[in-house]
């Protein structure tokens, strides 16, 4: 029988890497991509730097190296081998945003994370100019600001890409992009495969754009679908992941791609009527759609899934950090009292009570914005726990007005797909919070009154979905959904919350009160 050692001594095996919003993580996965075989992560954390969000890209590399070489080692350490070549490579990373290279590649300005949204002005007039939702975050939502603003470097941009594909581009020296990334980027005709011509050829005949050194399709990356091949890791791409030496290029690697689509990847839901929910730093739905939209919504964006079908996003800047936040708190407090407990002992012990609170969580409501939430017209961040003299303020409707204080605006966003008569028959779920079984994905069911499957396979998230993506374009397989379906998830083991009426009902009463104390929010923000 083949072992887990004779697949990576013989370079039958395929690495993912997703650079997350709080952690670069490295997942290496046999010739069945759903046997994991060793993982190894980097913590790191964004920076307000002269009011914007932004990495330091040479952590990027340290964190990449750190994350290689803990999973290096774990592979020496549980297989008795030595990690030294691959099948596939695939780079996932945080959408949209804005990297800006001249044409000798120096980068322009600081990375501008998804997370800023200073750029209201351009946003609106590219959704007036497209007919399309562009959101802030979006590349060209970031690009169009600084032409607005005259910004010095904007004659000097040569090339414009998003943190998947700077990474990719330097360990393979392609400039490309997955379709699915690349539709945060700039609007995709899934006619084509590639940016939308006519919005294209719009934007070029804007005045302000006539600074720029060329057509926009020039500034972008190369579009390219799941299953093609991307390029190879370099000797020099190697030596960047692994500076020991030890991992050897060659590697064929798959188109770069998005957060929001290794989370498809990652949850089976690439197909029309299928859709995922991915909870971290920020929360978002994607649905994959069987029609256009009919209207144009600013609380969801038109993307493409991996292999270019249409998506429609629910992108909400705010996830579980809040939470996060509360638990630290509250592990703190079990260590004053002589208790030692780990982070997820902390959480399972919330969670479990938060079963107890009342369904409406007491009257308590809670606001998870560390950001601005364009969904709910909020353009600063101030984290709230507001309640009235006479909610019911216990522990058990605190942690649950907490949980569904995550899920709030995405609830608020998925009732527009509701009004479009967007149908689904599968929801998945995917994130750290989803760990305790019964607690989130129930509430999850409750916030968007429709099942939540939990898949066990999809553990290891968004680089564990990059390397399946990995593993996809290095198979003879030709089509990316019944690649999941027969291949990665057959008898897959899946947990499904079921929506309890109790529980829609009182989420219901909390939503009515949520979207009543959004002033308190937006005021926090002007006062504090």
């Amino acid at each position: 029988m083949t072992t887990a050692a004779d697949v990576i001594s013989s370079g039958r095996a395929s690495l993912g890497i997703e650079l997350g919003s709080t952690r670069i993580k490295a997942c290496l996965v046999g010739e069945s991509p759903s046997d994991v075989l060793a993982v190894g992560s980097f913590e790191w954390e964004n920076q307000l730097v002269d009011g914007l969000w932004t990495y330091d890209l040479d952590e990027v590399w340290t964190g990449l190296a750190t994350a290689i070489a803990e999973l290096r080692e774990q592979v020496s350490k549980e297989h008795s081998v030595e990690l030294t070549q691959l099948k596939g490579l695939g780079i996932s990373a945080m959408m949209h945003g804005y990297l800006a290279f001249d044409s000798d590649d120096n980068l322009l300005v600081p990375f501008r994370t998804w997370r800023n949204t200073n750029t209201g002005q351009a946003a609106e007039e590219l959704t007036s100019l497209f007919g399309v939702n562009i959101p802030l975050r979006w590349s060209i939502a970031h690009l169009h600001q600084v032409v607005l603003e005259g910004a010095e470097h904007v004659p000097h941009v040569s090339f414009v890409t998003t943190l998947a594909g700077y990474v990719h581009w330097k360990l393979t020296g392609e400039k490309v992009l997955g379709i699915g990334d690349a539709s945060g980027m700039f609007p995709i005709d899934t006619a084509t495969n590639d940016y939308d011509a006519t919005m294209v050829a719009s934007y070029d005949a804007l005045d302000s754009t006539s600074v720029l050194s060329g057509s926009v399709r020039d500034l972008l990356p190369r579009v390219l679908v799941a299953g093609e091949s991307a390029g190879s890791l370099t000797a020099e791409g190697a030596a960047l992941l692994d500076p020991s030496g030890g991992l050897t290029g060659g590697a064929l690697v798959c188109p770069p791609e998005g957060d929001a689509g290794t989370g498809m990847v990652a949850t089976n839901a690439v197909a029309p009527r299928t859709g995922n929910i991915s909870a971290g730093t920020s929360i978002f739905a994607m649905v994959v759609l069987e029609r256009p939209l009919k209207e144009v919504h600013h609380e969801l964006d038109v993307v493409t899934t991996p292999s270019g079908d249409t998506v429609a996003m629910v992108h909400c800047n705010n996830g579980a950090s809040e939470l996060a936040a509360w638990v630290g708190m509250f592990r703190r407090f079990a260590e004053l009292s002589g208790s030692s407990l780990s982070s997820d002992e902390v959480y399972d012990l919330l969670f479990q009570e938060a079963l107890n609170g009342a369904a409406d969580a007491g009257g308590l409501i809670a606001y998870n914005y560390l950001a601005g939430e364009p969904i709910t017209d909020t353009v600063e961040g101030r984290p709230l726990f507001v309640r009235t003299p006479d909610s019911d303020f216990s522990l058990a409707n605190a942690i649950r007005a907490q949980l569904y204080g995550v899920f709030g605006t995405l609830s608020i966003g998925m009732r527009v797909l509701d009004d479009e008569g967007v149908e689904l028959d599968r929801m998945s779920a995917h994130g750290g919070m989803f760990r305790t079984a019964g607690v989130a994905g129930r509430f999850l069911a409750a916030a968007i009154n429709a099942p939540v499957s939990i898949a066990q396979s999809a553990s290891e998230g968004g680089a564990w979905g990059i390397a399946v993506l990995a593993a996809f374009a290095a198979s003879e397989h030709s089509d990316l959904a019944s690649y999941l379906d027969d291949v990665v998830f057959d008898g897959a083991v899946v947990d499904t919350a079921q929506p309890e009426p109790d529980d829609v009902a009182g989420f219901a009463q909390f939503l009515e009160r949520y979207r009543s104390g959004l002033p308190i929010e937006r005021e926090a923000s002007r006062s504090l």
